[in-house]
């Protein structure tokens, strides 16, 4: 997909025009402008000095408040960590924020069981340092090595897969500001990392990388995977905990899901023609199934996967490909169950149970009830097996 800083670059440089306030060092826009980037302007066309007017669109549906406390987080250099269930953008808001801070979103390490502490300080191109030793040009440095070199954001996807060792190279870095590079000791100022290209600081004559100011890191973690590796205490403390979590309103939900539907369709040359009806139902049901009580407060039996919003525009998305390759006039609503079922039934077989149980609840309540969508939907309960 396009990176954030394509894609909405015409708002990034209108934004940059339109508040000329204090930044921090090496941002691109003022904090305020980085809120408005990320939460839009509510639909109001803001006026840049030079007259220019522009709607700023809304590309993270979710608290301000949170957003405002990320970006404070960040204009204090201080390590930002985003919180949640699986699928409720962490990612895309680090992306967004990092797009917006620095106009970069790429300096990003991947956190699995496999990332090596190298990953996050630096590495070596061999051949060159066989050849000519330790220098600046053999030095292969990490996303993170060159965001402190450049003042800018990195980012670490999924810090808490790393292994506990590799984690805590974040300790002294978050702390100090700085890393170590003992390698090029001794070497002549700026010999190191290339640092001091893009900022005053950079790496010593005794090898060490100083942070240009403005850098800062985001790391995202999910609820589930507490346990896979355990952030240590020392590591917590250097950074700020934001938890995102799942959208409050159905409106807003049902809203996403249809834009980020409507987008991978025509990105694939496809028109988007699921009604706006079973569209609802759909996030409905999802919305119901993640919290474990519908709308009506009728209580229901959580399935153990994460229903989450991504994964309503992944099924959105199929629904509509369906519509527009394989209908052959059918009704889209039927396919529904289907893309349900398998969607519940990735972590735990048992969830089917779970599923069923949600259509001999809810399901059958709102059709006796006189739903038509309902209706239809209850009449397809052997579609689940």
């Amino acid at each position: 997909m396009e990176l954030p800083e394509d894609r909405f670059a015409a708002e990034l440089a209108f934004l940059a025009a339109y508040d000329t306030g204090p930044r921090p060092p090496s941002w691109r826009l003022t904090p305020r402008a980085v809120v408005l980037f990320v939460c839009g302007s509510d639909g109001e066309p803001l006026r840049a000095p030079g007259g220019e007017r522009l709607v700023v669109s809304r590309k993270f549906v979710g608290d301000r408040a949170l957003v405002e406390r990320c970006v404070v987080t960040l204009a204090g250099e201080r390590g930002l960590l985003l919180v949640g269930e699986p699928g409720t953008a962490k990612s895309m808001l680090s992306e967004l924020l990092s797009a917006a801070v620095c106009g970069s979103s790429t300096l990003t390490v991947q956190g699995t069981a496999g990332t090596t502490e190298d990953q996050l300080r630096y590495g070596w191109n061999y051949a060159m340092l066989l050849a000519k030793g330790p220098s600046r040009e053999a030095l292969v440095p990490s996303p993170v090595l060159t965001a402190m070199t450049r003042g800018a954001v990195a980012r670490i996807e999924e810090v808490t897969r790393c292994l506990p060792e590799v984690q805590d190279s974040l300790v002294s870095l978050l702390s100090e500001r700085r890393m170590s590079v003992p390698e090029l000791a001794g070497l002549e100022s700026g010999a190191g990392s290339g640092a001091g290209q893009d900022g005053e600081e950079g790496a010593d004559g005794g090898g060490t990388v100083h942070a240009v100011p403005g850098f800062t890191l985001i790391a995202t973690a999910n609820l589930r995977d507490r346990g896979v590796s355990e952030m240590s205490a020392a590591l917590k403390r250097r950074f700020n905990f934001e938890t995102v979590g799942p959208i409050d309103d159905l409106d807003a939900e049902t809203a996403l899901v249809r834009g980020q539907a409507t987008a991978a369709l025509v990105r694939g040359g496809a028109e988007f023609a699921v009604d706006d009806t079973v569209l609802e139902a759909l996030v409905t049901a999802f919305r119901d199934l993640r919290t474990g009580r519908s709308a009506e407060g009728w209580e229901i039996e959580r399935p153990s996967t994460v229903m989450s919003t991504a994964e309503a525009v992944q099924v959105a998305t199929s629904m509509g490909l369906g519509a527009a390759y394989l209908s052959d006039g059918r009704d889209v609503v039927r396919t529904l169950p289907g893309h349900l079922l398998g969607t519940v039934r990735k972590d735990d077989p048992a969830d089917h149970a779970r599923l069923l149980g949600y259509w001999d609840g809810p399901v059958r309540r709102r059709a006796e009830a006189g739903a038509p969508l309902w209706r239809t939907l209850w009449e397809l309960r052997d579609e689940l097996g």
